[in-house]
């Protein structure tokens, strides 16, 4: 069981804030305040530091975080498997709406045939919202295709996507496109924030020295297909993951944009909390989803 000093770390380290943690905890401030003296006591270095008016973790507090999250993680899924009414294994895991669209009805129809009685919670969501579930606890593991801290994560390559930008076959455009800038006339059709099929672009431009506000015109929809039909009918351009868009590839309904200079790819990767008493169940399970 997770000492309740250890709770009150967490919730500082979520609010960055003594007196919101209190609020959150429904302890006092000055509680908060012993509950952190003791933990900087007891490990004998400092957790917090302040940046001007800004309350940041050390080097020391940022290993505790991470640490303490596992140590969460792991006790609600024990606490799950020991409340557990029958023997059926029951599988809790998030895929990015990508991954979630496009692998896992596959993926679920092989491991169903050969696990027919597993109980499985899938959670759809972008990368952001899933690592947030990951940290929580709420999931044990999840298939993303967006950036994480691969030092707090342990993970396993499921594959390497590659990512094009895509229209409409007779889109007019402003200008012939040639390289990326070239596109910067044209509505961008993008992903919401937290997404891994946007932060892909927007670390690519930033690479490049641009940024998404270089586009005139854009538009946001948090879901895949929507972005999908929007480029279909027209509407813009989009970039997305080439395996995300096959199908229309195939059927002509969308076409490649050829950009000189612009080959990118990212890894879909499986990843849980690194330092997981649970490692050897969850490589288990990677080679169960990639069998």
């Amino acid at each position: 069981m997770l000492d309740f000093r250890m709770e009150t770390f967490l919730a500082v380290c979520q609010c960055m804030n003594f007196t919101r943690a209190s609020e959150k905890l429904n302890i006092t401030q000055p509680a908060v305040s012993q509950h952190i003296r003791f933990l900087e006591k007891h490990y004998d270095t400092k957790l917090f530091r302040y940046e001007g008016k800004k309350l940041k973790l050390t080097r020391a507090g940022e290993i505790l975080r991470s640490a303490s999250l596992t140590m969460m993680h792991d006790e609600i899924s024990m606490l799950s498997e020991m409340q557990k009414s029958g023997g059926n294994e029951e599988v809790r895991f998030g895929a990015t709406r990508t991954v979630g669209d496009v692998l896992m009805g596959e993926v679920l129809e092989r491991y169903l045939d050969q696990y027919p009685d597993a109980n499985i919670h899938m959670y759809v969501e972008n990368t952001k919202e899933l690592l947030k579930r990951l940290d929580e606890g709420k999931i044990d593991f999840a298939l993303v295709e967006g950036f994480f801290k691969k030092n707090e994560y342990d993970f396993q390559k499921y594959s390497e996507e590659e990512y094009i930008a895509v229209c409409a076959p007779g889109y007019q455009f402003k200008q012939t496109p040639e390289q990326i800038e070239d596109l910067f006339g044209e509505r961008l059709l993008l992903r919401e924030e937290g997404s891994g099929t946007r932060e892909v672009l927007e670390r690519y431009l930033d690479s490049q020295n641009f940024s998404l506000g270089d586009f005139e015109k854009q538009m946001e929809a948090g879901s895949l297909h929507t972005i999908k039909e929007l480029a279909k009918a027209g509407c813009g351009v989009t970039f997305l993951y080439k395996v995300a868009v096959q199908e229309e590839l195939n059927n002509g309904t969308l076409v490649r944009i050829p950009l000189k200079d612009f080959k990118l790819s990212h890894e879909f990767a499986f990843i849980w909390r690194r330092g997981s008493i649970y490692v050897d169940r969850y490589r288990e399970i990677f080679r169960r989803f990639c069998a």
